[in-house]
């Protein structure tokens, strides 16, 4: 089973203490509350991001052959932390992060509203005025900017939720943005994860691709960050161990959804202006993850409260990007051509 989840009729799989120390770089087997039972839901996603992160690092620096991630273990005073993994300056990419988090204590309602599409509402209870939410939340997220403007930039997000009222969901997908248009690459990216999906379900995928159209949409440029892919939050309609499976399979998805398309652009040649294109698109990514990402409004609303961390939470930028006054590309050029699809989302798979 990948990441070490358990399928229905096959033996159950526990990842060793061993292993998860040294992705916990040896400190510690678990950022979960020492208490935390080995078989929980919170110990149990937390070894699948970890495991997955450590895997999708291996695939990433093999594609590079360059640089390799460094591996950045914190902690917090009041519980919890994460392994936040970045590569910066390789032969492909320009910045890769692939970072886990496990974040416990009392959010404010401004950050549960950010961190779910139904808001306040999934704390479980009426919430007077003021009152802050306890809470328990683990994830990875992570966004990785090639060089090469004809290799798509990429990003995953796959995380569990609790709050001690009661309530608890899943949420994430993973999409791409490429700044030029390969349609067998697009061909290729959504019919890896619409064969996720069919496993489970065969209305998910167009669900979830539909759901990742709305959510990376740009409303005050009227475009969306990039093409797509899948995206689902507020997710609990199934039992945890499928849900746990199904995250799995969808992080076990992204070397094979990814790889291919890097292998067979990172060579490509480029000219300046295609260069400076990739860096206009890069400045779109800016604008949608500062302004409208759930994640990073998330983080960003959590840091009075002592939780969470800037460098992680912003580790998705990259680390350069360009804004052109009133910018158009010509009609008729590659160019345009990507951007009437920003514009008008188009079916894949």
């Amino acid at each position: 089973a990948a990441f070490g989840v358990w399928r229905p009729g096959r033996k159950k799989r526990r990842w060793p203490l061993a292993a998860r120390a040294q992705s916990l770089g040896g400190a510690a087997s678990s950022l979960c509350k020492a208490e935390e039972l080995e078989g929980s839901i919170r110990r149990k996603f937390e070894a699948l991001v970890l495991e997955a992160q450590d895997k999708i690092c291996a695939a990433i620096e093999k594609v590079d052959g360059k640089a390799k991630f460094s591996r950045d273990v914190y902690t917090r005073d009041g519980g919890g932390g994460g392994v936040a993994r970045v590569m910066q300056d390789g032969a492909v990419f320009e910045k890769a992060g692939v970072n886990v988090s496990v974040v416990y204590g009392e959010m404010p309602q401004a950050a549960l509203q950010a961190a779910t599409e139904r808001g306040i509402d999934r704390a479980g209870v009426k919430l007077e005025p003021g009152k802050k939410v306890p809470f328990f939340a683990c994830g990875v997220s992570s966004v990785m900017h090639p060089k090469n403007p004809h290799c798509p930039t990429m990003h995953f997000n796959y995380r569990y939720f609790e709050t001690e009222f009661g309530t608890w969901w899943f949420g994430g997908g993973t999409d791409i943005t490429p700044s030029y248009l390969d349609e067998e690459d697009m061909k290729h990216f959504h019919g890896v994860y619409k064969e996720v999906c069919d496993k489970y379900d065969p209305e998910w995928y167009p669900k979830f691709k539909a759901w990742a159209d709305k959510y990376f949409l740009i409303a005050h440029r009227g475009e969306t960050r990039g093409l797509g892919g899948i995206f689902f939050d507020d997710f609990c309609t199934e039992s945890l161990d499928k849900h746990l499976a199904f995250a799995s399979d969808c992080l076990d998805a992204v070397p094979r959804a990814y790889v291919p398309i890097l292998e067979k652009h990172k060579h490509d040649s480029f000219t300046q202006q295609q260069k400076d294109w990739q860096l206009v698109r890069r400045g779109r990514y800016v604008e949608f993850n500062l302004v409208y990402d759930r994640g990073t409004v998330f983080g960003l609303k959590m840091l009075p409260s002592g939780v969470g961390r800037v460098e992680s939470i912003l580790m998705s930028l990259p680390e350069t990007a360009q804004w052109r006054y009133d910018h158009k590309p010509e009609p008729g050029s590659p160019e345009h051509e990507i951007w009437e699809i920003f514009k008008n989302p188009r079916e894949w798979a």
